[in-house]
């Protein structure tokens, strides 16, 4: 039968015949028609794009109150990729706020029908991810403990149980598989239909065949859109264009750079089996194989992601609606042999069709929301890595409460647009990601994999001189950071493709980093730092900070204070390190990933008519982080200068001369809680520096370390890193940093209400220590984040971190607990009781591990190493 189907597709590819009949069957377009209704002169809202994303976004701000709202679409409204989507709504994801969007998506969906009159074609089959290997339904395993702690239903099920809900599919090379009831299927073109219904009762005008050639800025703000048929005043505007929306972004008088490109994307219809596929009949996605398989009419809808992508429309702009491309069926063939292999019963099936139709994929394979750093009132919604059906209703809602509120109810900064530069911007980069990121979309994903194109982008200066002493490398918004250093005598390539869910090959490696920065010093290249100079003629620099810092900056020249930049709500939009260099200038030190954001955050925030000079000098300084007891030596033998604590205390910085180089930022901080040193060196100095660091050092034990080894030391002390553990719903007062906030000074700063607030009722989640008590770190499946937290048998949050503890010789994790009322599940105040009194469990791929629960480090532990069974779990201290 194989051979039966695969010599009919190649028949069909040669006939020219057969492709005569298949391009008029796909020959859709029309002659515009002519525009009965002009455009209005202004509205408050312009979106540009009538797909799932254009007509979700619209629907949404039209139920929350807005109702100036214009949607313009170039063709017709879901002729684009929405047209082609397969239809398939899966909640199975890997992150937690893509898990979220998909599940309203399929709750909306469900509804939608009944709202507007619209078939939607919504149809509940239930999915089925099947694992061929073990590590494989580990990952399903881990998909569905999160599924089970948000109320979606699923279960780990065997291969006879897939049998059993679909009895074509080939069991005999499975070892289980995850089954999710609730999942659906829908026509994507009429759920954007329906949706664009609501939003046109709402007073949401829609106008098809309207082109937008570029949006209007002046002042760095949206004020209008220039289309094919006269402009529009407005004071947002919403890009939905899809695969168009990377040239749409290019196309304004101020660049938006929307980094996604298109690749071609394939799947099969076939005539009715002689016996229909009943309509009922789950989903099959099989990641192993690269394909999805879902019932279609009675016959079947199968597609799936190649390790060989094609990549198009690099050149630029597309046609006006998207047209099914030219079959591929030799490209598509390793898809197709995988289907035959999971359904080797489909003897008598008919091929109707082999679509082809583009599909966008992003750097870093989530979607793209949010507002342009760079553009004030501009908003995207794109990029959605053929998810589009399952992300639209949840990516709409939370895009308009973006708009109309500031901020959506979630935290979406895995999706913001600022967590990209302008380098993911480059045409080459993302033709040469996407062609890697389209397989990822199959591939097994293993805790610390890492991209292997658009590599070597940005480096430190010590790039070449770190690889060659055996660093391995990872990425970090573009740039190189060092994971681990090889010792001599390793096999590089074996660590390099050691990829799993328990004890890591690199274990050892990082233990002896991690007891070098104990004992003696190692050295961290922490270049990828975002590092801004803030400063003023007057005291404007001052005063602006202290209203946009939530700690008091107010402090004697040379002393760093660590700080949150807070919004409205407490939560901290980014978590930082500000020496004050002088009266009037402060040097800020902010996480890498903080480069465009917390730049768009303080430029939109700082007074316009201010003399506040603000730089980006990122790139001017090399930072290298001195750990260990023995650093002072290193760096007092260097400097000729007393490095004692008298001379050079606790959170202090000083420019001293480091060998022969002038001018170097030294601070007493390490982000590890471990004794030690930053330096920020003049990139032109930089080589020189590390060399007479290192030479100096080797009495000493010096040694070079990574990124690994600070993780571990950061999580045992119980430090919290922005990104992992904090964000903008995390406040100060929830991870014990009250002492980090001016609240007793009497000086105004954004945030403070909130924060007051909290102080007075108590906050709602307490970030806590768990210390993993009957976890075997050589047999047992390692946490590494986002397991679910058992309290007393209850779910009551989730980790944000975790890592081995080299002193304690356990695993750490770290998270926040909730408290929710056991019988109406209100939320209610989060006591340090609460935390003590419980019984803690943390569940890693559904087996749960005891832990305990700690609010305070164990400081005690850290001056010297015990054996696991002396350590006494009690006598924290606050750090």
């Amino acid at each position: 039968m194989f051979l039966r189907l695969l010599s009919d597709v190649r028949w069909r590819a040669a006939n020219p015949k057969w492709r005569r009949m298949t391009c008029s069957q796909r020959s859709t377009s029309s002659t515009a028609e002519p525009h009965p209704i002009s455009l209005p002169a202004q509205a408050q809202v312009v979106i540009c794009g009538g797909g799932i994303m254009g007509t979700s976004v619209a629907y949404h701000l039209s139920k929350m109150g807005w109702k100036d709202i214009v949607l313009l679409e170039q063709g017709r409204l879901a002729a684009g990729t929405t047209r082609f989507c397969a239809g398939i709504v899966s909640t199975a994801r890997h992150v937690s706020i893509e898990l979220k969007m998909a599940d309203y998506s399929n709750k909306l969906y469900q509804q939608l029908e009944q709202e507007t009159g619209v078939k939607t074609g919504y149809m509940k089959t239930g999915s089925i991810s099947l694992a061929q290997t073990q590590d494989r339904l580990i990952s399903l395993k881990r998909i569905a403990s999160s599924l089970n702690v948000m109320g979606i239903p699923c279960e780990i099920i065997t291969p006879k149980q897939v049998a059993q809900l679909h009895p074509l599919i080939n069991i005999h090379d499975l070892v289980g598989a995850m089954y999710v009831p609730e999942d659906a299927l829908v026509s994507s073109a009429n759920v954007s239909l329906a949706l664009a219904t609501a939003a046109s009762w709402n007073g949401v005008q829609i106008h098809e065949r309207t082109s937008v050639s570029h949006v209007s800025v002046q002042k760095g703000r949206v004020t209008g859109v220039e289309t094919d048929r006269g402009q529009i005043q407005c004071q947002y505007f919403v890009n939905c264009a899809g695969q168009w929306a990377y040239e749409l972004g290019h196309s304004g008088e101020e660049p938006v750079n929307i980094p996604l490109h298109a690749c071609e994307h394939f799947y099969l219809l076939t005539h009715p089996l002689k016996e229909p596929l009943p309509s009922s009949l789950p989903t099959i996605v099989d990641p192993d194989g690269r394909i999805y398989i879902r019932n279609w009419q009675g016959g079947i809808l199968s597609g799936g992601f190649e390790k060989n992508p094609k990549p198009l429309f690099t050149e630029g702009r597309n046609q006006l609606e998207i047209q099914n491309l030219q079959e591929d069926w030799d490209h598509f063939e390793p898809l197709l042999s995988a289907l035959l292999r999971r359904m080797p019963d489909l003897e008598a099936l008919q091929i109707m069709q082999l679509v082809n139709c583009p599909e966008s994929f992003t750097p870093d394979m989530r979607c793209i929301m949010g507002e342009s750093p760079t553009v004030r009132g501009y908003f995207v919604l794109a990029g959605m890595n053929s998810a589009g059906i399952s992300y639209g209703g949840g990516a709409g809602k939370y895009l308009a409460e973006w708009m109309v509120n500031g901020y959506p109810s979630e935290n979406v900064w895995p999706l913001d647009l600022k967590r990209f530069g302008t380098l993911q911007s480059s045409r080459t980069f993302l033709r040469h990601r996407v062609m890697e990121v389209m397989p990822l979309m199959c591939d097994l994903k293993v805790p610390r994999w890492d991209f292997q194109t658009g590599r070597q982008l940005r480096t430190s200066p010590l790039y070449d001189r770190l690889d060659a002493q055996g660093a391995r490398w990872m990425e970090k918004h573009g740039f190189e950071r060092v994971k681990y250093f090889v010792p001599p005598g390793k096999d590089l390539l074996d660590l390099d493709q050691s990829k799993t869910f328990y004890k890591p090959d690199w274990f050892d490696i990082v233990g002896s980093e991690v007891k070098c920065c104990k004992e003696a010093v190692c050295v961290i290249d922490m270049s990828s730092f975002t590092k801004f100079e803030i400063s003023s003629t007057g005291d404007q620099a001052l005063e602006s900070l202290q209203y946009l810092f939530s700690n008091d900056l107010d402090v004697p020249v040379g002393h760093v204070v660590h700080t949150g930049m807070l919004n409205e709500k407490g939560g901290y939009e980014n978590d930082c390190s500000i020496a004050r260099l002088s009266k009037r200038s402060f040097f800020m030190i902010s996480p890498t990933d903080q480069q465009v954001h917390c730049w768009a955050w303080l430029k939109n925030r700082l007074p316009d008519d201010s003399n506040v000079t603000m730089e980006d000098v990122t790139w001017k300084y090399t930072a290298l982080n001195l750990i260990g007891p023995r650093a002072v030596d290193v760096l007092s033998e260097l400097s000729y200068a007393p490095i004692t604590p008298e001379h050079f205390p606790s959170l202090f910085c000083k420019e001293m001369s480091v060998g022969y180089a002038n001018g170097i930022r030294v601070m007493s901080i390490t982000h590890t809680g471990e004794p030690g040193f930053m330096l920020y060196i003049p990139i032109e100095y930089a080589l020189h520096v590390y060399n007479e660091v290192m030479n100096m050092g080797q009495k000493y034990g010096i040694r070079n370390a990574g990124y690994y080894a600070l993780r571990s030391l950061r999580i045992e002390k119980f430090f919290a890193f922005w990104g992992q553990d904090l964000d903008a719903f995390t406040t100060p007062m929830e991870c014990g940093r009250e002492f980090q906030v001016k609240l007793e000074k009497g000086m105004q700063f954004v945030g403070q209400e909130a924060l007051l607030e909290q102080k007075q009722n108590g906050v709602y989640k307490r970030f806590t220590m768990f210390i993993l008590e009957d976890h075997d770190t050589d047999a047992d499946l390692w946490p590494w984040w986002g397991e679910p937290i058992f309290r007393n048998g209850r779910y009551v949050g989730k980790t944000t971190s975790s890592a081995y503890s080299y002193t304690l010789e356990r695993h750490v994790c770290l998270g926040f607990v909730q408290h929710f009322d056991e019988k109406t599940g209100e939320e209610l105040v989060v006591t340090t009781d609460f935390i003590n009194q419980g019984e803690y469990e943390i569940d890693i791929a559904g087996q749960r591990f005891q832990a305990k629960a700690k609010l305070y480090p164990l400081s005690s532990l850290f001056t010297h190493r015990r054996r696991k069974d002396e350590v006494e779990l009690s006598g924290y201290q606050r750090e």
